[in-house]
């Protein structure tokens, strides 16, 4: 039997950096080997149910990227090759989900598949991920801070400063909050974003179907024009270019969905919450975005200009053009209101898994151990101080030129998000082979499928594919544009130099199949007090197809 965990008390935490794992802060197993999921972890109170993680993840995924993004996808792949290329990317997410689900549901700790790679690969993957995530989430939040204020000038002239300010305080409000107060906030921004796909599909249907006064059937009129666009080159070879720089595009719209499980520590009954939650959610997010996909290339033709507008605000989007047409004035406000709503909801969300992620690095011992720091109600506080100086460079956007050129600096990290893909697919893939090496059956498992072992790998090797190809347009004759190559490129040899600084000065090794801690999980896991089955939803409960 597992030695049972010292929860720390509220004096053990305000206040008082835990010690380095090195130091026994870590509770032991019998053998004296380190707990999976540790006091640390325990640290900070599991304040999220079911229905904030199922949430969360649908709110990180539809965004900006959804509302005013698909015209893009449709001007570069056409109406066919959009649809394409997101049915390819919604079944990489579905692989990337149940990988995540069953590693999750055997080790539920805060840092999710950062403090995986440590304990399946090697410390030093470990260490290169959670810095690229910590990074990445820490210019999240600058960043849609910025979109929205350009959302808000869709309205109103008043100075961007006022607005950067009001949304960092109240993001870092937020932030410091119990987690609880987050996952409600972020239940209903998922909830209004879900409510206006919902709408605009319907409206998209009304108004393709000719349910508009004085407005003709459209139908697949614009189907007919050319089932896929040449992009870039020409014939078949332009058309599956077109195909590609869509699906390329479209991982990123899709992006989010992995870090329901950043705080596994804070979730009640982690063990089964998180891989429903995975479970369920990528199934809802691929058929709202399928939807918008179709009923977008029905409305608005890929040749359409406005399309390509570069404005920022909700005029780019297919949706309002399409309303527009139609002669419905009040949707582009409409769509920019929500628009905002997504920004800011996506910000939250970036300070949820940036925080996090910092916290399980330095509980680790790869971040400093002020960064352990927890108030009162579990929240680390450190964390968030952090990440809110850093969010005060959405003050950039107040010169549009510093815009600019802060967008581009974001761009840099766009590629983290396959590399976060790709790290979830190999930890699953180093935990079946494990197993396999240590001659556990899969069945002891707390949660698994029989496909996920190949389902992984199809997975890995898509994302390899799409981060290595991600800037190919310039490669072709006439696009060559430093800017594009560095900020698709350049995240690979900073992952790779942090990987290999970390391994030659501290002389990690990776970890033999035959050490991976898998026993010692499956034992917690089976003395996890919280560790029970989820009852099975009744009566009028079962037509919930939202949380349930």
């Amino acid at each position: 039997m597992a030695v049972p965990y010292k929860i720390p008390t509220d004096d053990d935490r305000e206040g008082s950096p835990k010690p380095h794992p090195d130091e026994g802060w870590l509770a032991t197993s019998p053998h004296g080997a380190e707990q999976i999921v540790t006091q640390a972890d325990q640290s900070l109170h599991r304040g999220l149910s079911q229905r904030h993680v199922q949430m969360i993840a649908i709110a990180g995924a539809i965004g900006t990227g959804l509302f005013l993004g698909l015209g893009g996808a449709i001007a570069k792949g056409g109406p066919l090759g959009a649809l394409l290329g997101y049915i390819f990317v919604g079944v990489i997410v579905c692989c990337i989900q149940y990988a995540l689900g069953e590693v999750s549901a055997l080790m539920p700790v805060t840092g999710s598949f950062v403090r995986h790679a440590e304990l399946l690969v090697d410390p030093a993957w470990a260490f290169a991920i959670g810095w690229n995530v910590v990074y990445g989430a820490f210019l999240g939040v600058p960043s849609e801070i910025a979109a929205a204020v350009v959302m808000i000038q869709y309205w109103t002239d008043i100075n961007a400063a006022v607005w950067v300010t009001i949304f960092i305080i109240v993001s870092a409000l937020v932030a410091i909050a119990l987690i609880r107060v987050y996952g409600e906030i972020e239940f209903v921004f998922a909830l209004l974003k879900l409510l206006l796909v919902v709408f605009v599909v319907i409206l998209g249907l009304v108004i393709d179907l000719g349910g508009v006064p004085g407005r003709p059937r459209l139908g697949f009129h614009h189907w007919k024009e050319g089932l896929f666009v040449e992009y870039i080159a020409s014939g078949a070879w332009g058309r599956f270019l077109g195909f590609w720089a869509v699906m390329t595009s479209a991982v990123y719209s899709f992006s989010g969905v992995e870090s329901l499980a950043m705080a596994s520590a804070e979730t009640k009954n982690p063990r089964h919450n998180i891989p429903k939650a995975c479970r369920r959610v990528f199934v809802r997010i691929t058929i709202f975005y399928l939807a918008a996909v179709l009923v977008v290339g029905m409305l608005v033709s890929a040749s359409d200009p406005r399309l390509q507008n570069d404005s920022g605000t909700a005029a780019t989007s297919p949706f309002v053009i399409a309303a527009s047409d139609a002669g419905i004035k009040a949707i582009p406000s409409v769509v920019n209101a929500i628009c905002i709503t997504s920004a800011w909801s996506a910000s939250n969300q970036s300070m949820l898994a940036g925080t996090r992620t910092l916290y399980g690095l330095a509980a680790k011992g790869h971040a400093p151990k002020v960064f352990l720091r927890t108030s009162s109600w579990g929240v680390p506080y450190m964390c968030v101080a952090a990440q809110t100086a850093v969010s005060f460079l959405a003050f950039m956007c107040v010169s549009n030129s510093a815009l600019a050129v802060f967008y581009w600096f974001l761009n840099l990290t766009a590629a983290g998000v396959l590399v976060s893909w790709i790290a979830i697919a190999f930890n699953h893939i180093r935990l079946l082979q494990a197993l396999r090496a240590q001659r556990i059956p899969t069945t002891e498992l707390p949660w698994h499928n029989r496909i996920t072992y190949f389902s992984s790998w199809f997975a890995l090797l898509s994302c390899i594919l799409i981060l290595l190809t991600g800037g190919f347009a310039v490669f072709t004759t006439g696009n060559w544009a430093p800017a594009s190559f560095v900020s698709s490129y350049l995240d690979i040899p900073l992952v790779l130099c942090a990987y290999g600084l970390y391994k030659v000065t501290r002389r990690t090794k990776i970890i033999p199949l035959t050490d991976v801690p898998v026993r010692q999980a499956l034992e917690e896991a089976r003395n996890d007090p919280e560790n029970v089955p989820i009852p099975k939803s009744r009566g009028w409960r079962r037509l919930n197809i939202l949380w349930a």
